[in-house]
């Protein structure tokens, strides 16, 4: 039992769950990494041997000093060694690019992703929300069997499909003879050929126009779940106590929706929000990979397929504490919401 009604102690609880949970996590990627076939120092070893005709012994002295590792070292102490990186950000460099380190690998792609799923989250929430209420308010209207019909159908199709659908609608499929509405080359990359990066026009029209697909992608993945929860929960508040009495007592309908029904159904959608902000780097892993979109996701796909033992650990560590510090806005959230869960030292997922 954590506290009762106490926020500090409600948070420190939290924080200390967090703590532990992310080193759990952290020690588990560590080894399972390392438990993988193929060792890519040791190829690099082996091609220094084969190429140069160097020795082991200088072949692996070199790999020491291009990748900055001890190869003497056993494995508790790498163990330790990175524990103690991480604490300080200093991941080392990456193996597939030697000299280059993590950490700026990863402030170079995380924006690009951040972009994308961001923005397509944040479109499907606002818009989903909207429908899910009005749905469930008008469940007599003649489209609230389409749009529930379509939230229900867009939810249980893979985000996968939904990219080679849009690829196929926006860059390959002709319309009137004028050819396809995206230029090929514009659903592949981050931006066109030939743009300097920058706050230009120029660069800030192409990074829309190449990203635009994808974020559609992540919107129509997204936007039937929030609909259906939405129409879920404004159902439950309306069928509610608090509810029949706003009625009773001759309150307008849009005053008792507005007032009444949509702060009390928006409880629950707003931690579940809070919740998914940090599923969306996980989320776009095939996605990228389909638009060849230089994200995090791709970057972690090239990582795992090299063997890039230093890059695959930091990405899966970004990715870990995103989703453990979602979770624990979602649970503060919930808790500042709702004192209750302050009370009962919980919050709405246990």
């Amino acid at each position: 039992m954590i506290g009762k009604g106490s926020l500090p102690v409600f948070i420190a609880g939290k924080l200390l769950k967090v703590v532990f949970t992310v080193w759990i996590v952290t020690t588990l990627i560590f080894f399972l990494i390392r438990l993988m076939p193929s060792n890519p120092i040791e190829r690099y070893i082996q091609s220094l041997v084969v190429q140069y005709g160097m020795t082991y012994e200088e072949s692996s002295a070199r790999a020491s000093a291009l990748f900055a590792i001890d190869l003497e070292a056993n494995l508790f102490s790498q163990y330790l060694d990175y524990l103690s990186g991480a604490i300080r950000l200093d991941f080392g460099t990456s193996f597939l690019s030697p000299g280059v380190p993590v950490t700026a690998i990863i402030a170079a792609r995380l924006p690009w992703t951040l972009f994308t799923v961001g923005m397509g989250l944040l479109f499907a929430f606002a818009l989903g929300i909207v429908l899910g209420a009005l749905a469930a308010y008008r469940r007599d209207a003649w489209w609230e069997p389409v749009v529930s019909g379509t939230s229900s159908f867009l939810s249980a199709v893979p985000d996968f499909l939904i990219a080679i659908f849009l690829i196929l609608l926006f860059g390959v499929f002709t319309w009137g003879g004028r050819g396809s509405i995206v230029p090929i080359f514009q659903l592949r990359g981050n931006y066109g050929p030939g743009v300097t990066p920058g706050w230009n026009w120029a660069f800030l029209r192409s990074v829309w126009g190449h990203g635009f697909v994808p974020i559609l992608t992540y919107f129509f993945s997204q936007i039937g779940i929030w609909v259906l929860l939405m129409k879920g929960s404004t159902t439950s508040c309306l069928n509610s106590d608090y509810a029949t009495i706003a009625r009773a007592r001759g309150l307008r309908p849009e005053k008792i929706l507005r007032s009444y029904i949509g702060r009390n159904a928006m409880l629950p959608i707003a931690t579940e929000f809070a919740m998914r902000l940090g599923f969306i780097l996980g989320g776009s892993l095939i996605i990228e990979q389909l638009f060849v979109y230089q994200g995090l996701g791709l970057e972690l796909l090239k990582a795992t397929s090299n063997r890039d033992y230093p890059l695959m650990q930091a990405i899966f560590l970004v990715m870990t504490v995103a989703i453990v510090l979602s979770n624990l806005f979602a649970e503060l959230l919930y808790g500042v919401l709702d004192p209750r869960i302050r009370q009962e030292g919980k919050g709405p997922h246990g």
